[in-house]
């Protein structure tokens, strides 16, 4: 399938890693109980931002990367400014929230496991 998605900015595929990235760690270490299935990936662009990784997630957690992917995508400010820091909150209510505890709960567990590569985009 030809990509829909443009990937002419570095930044907001590195965006989109990374969103996936926490999502998967949120999913994998608090939904251990929840049935949990492959990411569905449909299209070559997007394939080509997120790669081959296996990205298990339950619907809760599929849907909010979904929700992420597509706002990172519409995001009329170039450059994009950190979510948190964006004067525009495009994100839905319930989603907003989502994010921030997965984002603070992933943080938290990447620093405990020494993993200040990922953390340090966050940061910034």
């Amino acid at each position: 399938m030809p990509g829909i998605f443009q990937t002419i900015d570095p930044k907001r595929d590195k965006d989109i890693r990374i969103l996936s990235d926490f999502i998967a760690i949120y999913c994998r270490e608090n939904h251990k109980t929840v049935p949990r299935e492959q990411f569905p990936i449909r299209d070559d662009s997007l394939h080509t931002i997120l790669g081959d990784k296996e990205l298990l997630l339950c619907e809760d957690c599929s849907k909010l990367l979904n929700h992420g992917i597509a706002k990172l995508l519409i995001c009329p400010y170039n450059p994009k400014p950190a979510c948190r820091k964006c004067p525009t909150h495009c994100y839905a209510p319930g989603y907003r929230e989502h994010v921030r505890k997965v984002m603070r709960f992933s943080g938290t567990y990447l620093v405990k496991r020494g993993r200040l590569d990922l953390l340090l985009h966050f940061i910034h």
